[in-house]
């Protein structure tokens, strides 16, 4: 037992992960960080959490708010610094090592928070402060904890009998397991699939951006030619611009395939499986649905507010959409093409009518856009509208040698932040973008713990003749995550369990997708946009286009979004568990706002990670939802100036610093004075006058 006792000591004092972080700020020691640590890490944070949540449960003292819905927001400091740590790495820098670590210690964690919520004398003591809260003298923001602390609590099965709750501790187990092999089997799909080009005739009609970014890609692989991925930066200027039909369908067939082949990395029975299980959750604690379960904690608060949300939607946007196809249709046939538009057609004909109707070619803009010059833009930007400084900092331990880390500074030379930068392509990354966290804000014992924020992209990489050049659309994926970042950047509140990001996920996206407004604003442009060889502003002409065909196919691409939509509600609603099969519940699911005939043996929720794996379960509707909010709030700064400091103070007062300490409509209405219009977003994407 003294053995024992004495090995437990030595690992944690030379386990990277579970002593104190020597390193600037606290932050990660990377440099330190093996994978062996993982394991052995997590298993003395779990211990030590156990140990600090059993205190709570045990004390002698009467529940009150400090000693049990406070100290439970401030247990389990260490397993939540571990867990930032091994999952943001196991998104943006895993391998089969650490993908075999998840699958080891997932059920570790889940059974940890499931020995939590079931304690029966913790949830006693939780629900008597909650019985308490009307003669309590507590702030808002304690008001929101404990309402959140009871939630977590009663709506994952703390009320239910012994046997219903060994089934929940079941199920939870169950679903972590399969979300992790559901993201596994997408990377492996995603980088175990390439298209190697060795005539380059097989490449006309690309730009040379996408043919330099083809040969790096070769290059990395170690093959003669160019390579194509179904990675964003290879796949979409491929099916937007390659002449060759065969080359786009083949590429398409691969992209809306992937875990859908009926091989070891097959999702179609993981789909069926959490669709089925998340049913059988939600039953267990009394809701219909999946959907009804988790919409009741949401902006939109029930499924048919969802519904009506998206057939209002598609009632406006999908006759357009249709007009927008049949024109794509007419305009290839002038082109000589006698057959029918299908998936792996649109992008390239559409982006052919696009460059002939406004003289646009999106390539054009990758000159003006270097990322680097992007990146201070948008620092130029936060800076007008908040103060806010940067100074970048090559002290702090990163875990890739392309991170970039930042120290923020409010405009009185406070520190805010730190700003993890990630922008590049690689096997051991997840594909899209992202913004997360290795710590959130919070208050300690009257300190202001301060954040560290990451933002995770995947731009096209620079190449030995050119640096990183981002058409116009991936200006606004950057500037998307840094309005994420900024949410958790600017958090100002005592508790982090309502931190930052820490709000409903219809409301969630707000932050963000304001942030792409002022993609389309000259006076942003004219910040950062320069050609990166002569130095040339971007030329008017160019924002004029950029301006004139923000609109083009935006009916589409707001039917696109529907259709994920409808699929994510139509999974989630089902009130018996499904036993057709996937690829034919989705057709039934996206038919209503369907433009394009089936393709056979593609289905895209094979590969919908935002709901099997994420946290969008129910939720992909919140993009729409968003960009109501988003359009809206912009009217403000339209109305009073796209750099008015006081709509921009209003903003950060009332949404970015709240993070969840109060209600999001009630943060809009004191932002807006009033709540949302649909009407903003309709006109701004050209669907009303």
């Amino acid at each position: 037992m003294i053995f024992l006792i004495m090995s437990a000591l030595k690992e944690t004092e030379t386990n990277p992960l579970t002593i104190n972080f020597s390193t600037p700020y606290e932050t990660p020691p990377f440099h330190l960080i093996k994978h062996e640590h993982y394991i052995p890490a997590f298993k003395t944070a779990i211990e030590e959490a156990r140990k600090e949540t059993n205190l709570i449960a045990d004390n002698p003292a009467d529940a009150d708010f400090v000693n049990t819905i406070e100290a439970l927001s401030q247990s389990g400091e260490m397993l939540s610094l571990v867990s930032a740590v091994f999952f943001n790495l196991n998104s943006a820098e895993t391998d089969e090592q650490m993908q075999q670590i998840a699958r080891e210690i997932s059920p570790l964690i889940t059974d940890y928070y499931n020995d939590v919520l079931f304690n029966e004398k913790l949830f006693q003591r939780v629900q008597h402060v909650y019985e308490q809260r009307k003669i309590l003298d507590l702030t808002s923001e304690q008001d929101m904890l404990l309402e959140k602390t009871w939630k977590s609590f009663a709506r994952n099965g703390a009320a239910l009998p012994d046997d219903k709750k060994h089934k929940m501790r079941e199920i939870s187990l169950e679903l972590s397991e399969l979300s992790l092999k559901f993201s596994d089997n997408i990377l492996a799909e995603t980088n175990g699939w390439h298209l190697h080009i060795t005539d380059e005739a097989e490449l006309s009609g690309l730009p040379q951006s996408a043919i330099d970014a083809a040969a790096q890609s070769a290059k990395t692989k170690e093959l003669e030619g160019w390579v194509i991925t179904l990675h964003a930066p290879s796949f979409s200027p491929f099916m937007r611009y390659s002449d060759r039909r065969d080359l786009r369908e083949k590429v398409y067939m691969a992209y809306s395939t992937r875990s859908y082949k009926g091989n070891e990395f097959d999702n179609t029975e993981i789909i069926s499986r959490i669709a089925n299980l998340r049913l059988e959750r939600a039953n267990l604690l009394g809701y219909d649905s999946h959907a009804d379960f988790v919409l009741e904690e949401t902006m939109a608060q029930n499924a048919n507010t969802v519904n009506s949300f998206l057939k209002e939607l598609a009632d406006a946007s999908l006759p357009v959409a249709k007009k927008e196809l049949d024109d794509v249709q007419q305009f290839a046939k002038t082109k000589g093409f006698d057959q029918v538009i299908e998936a792996w057609d649109w992008a390239y004909y559409a982006e052919k009518l696009r460059k002939e109707k406004y003289d646009f070619d999106e390539e054009l803009t990758r000159p003006y856009f270097q990322l680097e010059k992007v990146k201070e833009g948008i620092f130029e930007l936060s800076r007008r509208l908040w103060g806010l400084a940067y100074k970048p900092n090559n002290e702090v331990p990163v875990y890739h040698k392309d991170v970039t880390i930042y120290e923020v500074y409010d405009g009185d030379g406070r520190f805010l932040s730190l700003l993890y930068l990630d922008f590049f392509p690689r096997p051991g990354k997840s594909a899209g973008a992202w913004m997360t966290s290795f710590r959130d804000q919070y208050r300690k014992n009257g300190t202001d713990i301060r954040p560290q924020i990451s933002l995770v992209c995947n731009f096209s990489k620079p190449t030995d003749t050119k640096p990183s050049l981002l058409t116009f659309n991936e200006v606004t994926t950057f500037l998307h995550e840094f309005g994420h970042a900024l949410h958790g950047i600017l958090s100002d509140v005592n508790y982090v369990d309502l931190s930052g990001t820490s709000v409903y996920r219809d409301f969630v996206e707000l932050p963000s997708q304001i942030m792409e407004n002022w993609a389309v604003e000259r006076e942003f442009l004219d910040m950062f946009a320069r050609h990166y060889e002569t130095g040339d502003p971007i030329p008017d002409e160019l924002v004029e286009k950029i301006i004139e065909t923000r609109n083009f196919h935006a009916a589409y691409a707001a039917v696109r979004q529907l259709s994920f939509g409808l699929n994510d509600m139509a999974w989630h609603s089902i009130t018996k568990p499904v036993t057709m099969k996937p690829e034919e519940f989705e057709r039934q699911a996206m038919q209503p706002v369907q433009l394009f005939r089936w393709i056979d043996g593609t289905m895209m929720s094979a590969a919908f990670s935002h709901i099997f794996a994420g946290g969008y379960a129910a939720g992909y509707y919140g993009y729409k939802w968003a960009e109501v909010l988003d359009a809206d709030a912009y009217k403000a700064f339209q109305e009073n100036g796209i750099f008015d400091k006081t709509t921009a103070e209003k903003f950060r007062n009332y949404i970015l610093s709240k993070g969840g300490t109060e209600k999001p409509m009630e943060l809009y209405v004191k932002f807006r004075g009033r709540e949302p219009s649909i009407e903003a977003m309709l006109e701004r994407d050209g669907l009303i006058k």
